[in-house]
């Protein structure tokens, strides 16, 4: 028998849940079937625990107070949870979000489809021809800012199919990009939102790295990089749009925390599934190998943290996508794009299970708890 939120036997898991008696959130734990409260002065905030020195040590030996059982938690963690039962929330909450795009050479290819389409589904499949004869399997094994890749580069201009996708793809610079401001990302079972204008979108299945202030990777979790191609696809100077809305970024269930037996050698290796079953009786399947990645994590992590850029918060980062829906839903050409009642499932066995049900951003729940919310209510509980 699974656990809730198929979370491993073994692992040090941690992460928010909303408590109705705080009227807030709280920083937990998870031990064994149950769910532990370890919110103290020292540890108010998820980023406060992670910028400490020795977060797994710490948070493992933090004394608790029991909240639920993981099982309770799991049922409430829905999209109308109960107001008097706690419910999980991202796993996140000082830390912006980040987001680094164009990491993995399918999903490369797509983005350059996009960009020669405009933002045309009907188009999509007459470029992907002719793109993915050009540079399909070329480029794979190329490390970016490589001579290899330069001369690629080079030989893709003389043919005139150079990109802006491309050019994060290959050279030496990765796209990092904002993805979502602070406490703005929904949690497991959480609504997530499309904006109304799109009309070609799709899910993204991510690991999301945890980040402390001082550029250290201290967990991993999953996440949903809700991207609208026909928007981006338009003009890149839209990524924003594209990207930055109401409930458009999901992040879960748990943050495992980096110890003895988890570690970025593990998220390396780490294969995500995903699956999307519509209201239709749709059902699309598909995987994220990060073996395949074409940048290291540690790269990516240090090309959006260092003396360039500093996070006093710390931040989470997206690592981008290998998967990129093409396969036919309605018309023949037109592609995948989300329906509204989409259960987007995304999966991975060292870190459980994300599961999330697709409406319009005008329509999921507004992002009202902020900084300044969030603050109020620690110092009304004695936390700061």
């Amino acid at each position: 028998m699974t656990r809730p939120f198929d979370l491993p036997p073994s692992g040090l898991f941690v992460g928010r849940a909303w408590c109705p008696s705080a009227d807030g959130p709280m920083i937990v734990r998870v031990e064994g079937e149950e769910v532990l409260d370890i919110t103290s002065r020292e540890i108010p905030t998820l980023q406060a625990l992670l910028d400490l020195p020795a977060p797994a040590e710490v948070a493992r030996n933090a004394p608790g107070r029991r909240l639920c059982t993981l099982a309770a938690l799991a049922a409430n963690s829905v999209e109308s949870p109960a107001a008097d039962a706690p419910h999980l929330l991202a796993p996140c909450d000082l830390q912006p979000v980040k987001a680094c795009g164009v990491t993995f050479v399918g999903s490369m290819v797509e983005r350059v489809i996009e960009e020669r389409a405009a933002g045309d589904p009907a188009r999509a499949e007459a470029i992907r021809s002719r793109v993915g004869e050009a540079i399909g399997g070329s480029l794979r094994d190329i490390r970016p800012g490589s001579e290899a890749a330069m001369a690629a580069k080079a030989a893709l201009i003389a043919e005139g199919l150079w990109s802006q996708y491309l050019e994060v793809g290959i050279g030496p610079d990765a796209e990092v990009f904002s993805k979502a401001q602070a406490l703005s990302s929904v949690g497991q079972g959480a609504l997530i939102g499309l904006h109304p204008s799109s009309s070609w979108n799709n899910p993204e299945p991510e690991v999301v790295l945890a980040v402390s202030s001082r550029g250290r990777i201290v967990g991993a979790t999953l996440g949903n990089d809700v991207n609208l191609r026909d928007v981006e696809g338009r003009s890149a100077l839209l990524l924003s749009k594209a990207k930055d809305n109401n409930a458009s970024c999901a992040i879960g269930p748990f943050l495992r925390l980096f110890d003895d037996g988890f570690g970025l050698h593990d998220v390396r290796r780490a294969v995500l599934t995903l699956t999307v079953d519509g209201p239709e009786g749709y059902r699309l399947e598909g995987q994220s190998s990060m073996a395949e990645i074409s940048r290291d994590p540690e790269d990516l992590v240090a090309q959006a943290i260092g003396r360039h850029h500093q996070y006093p918060d710390g931040l989470m980062l997206f690592l981008g996508t290998l998967f990129a829906p093409t396969q036919d839903r309605d018309a023949p050409g037109a592609g995948f794009t989300h329906k509204l009642g989409d259960v987007v499932t995304i999966a991975c066995p060292e870190l459980g299970t994300l599961r999330n049900t697709v409406t319009l951003s005008t329509v999921a729940p507004e992002w009202t708890f902020g900084m300044a919310a969030l603050m109020r209510n620690l110092a009304r509980r004695d936390l700061i």
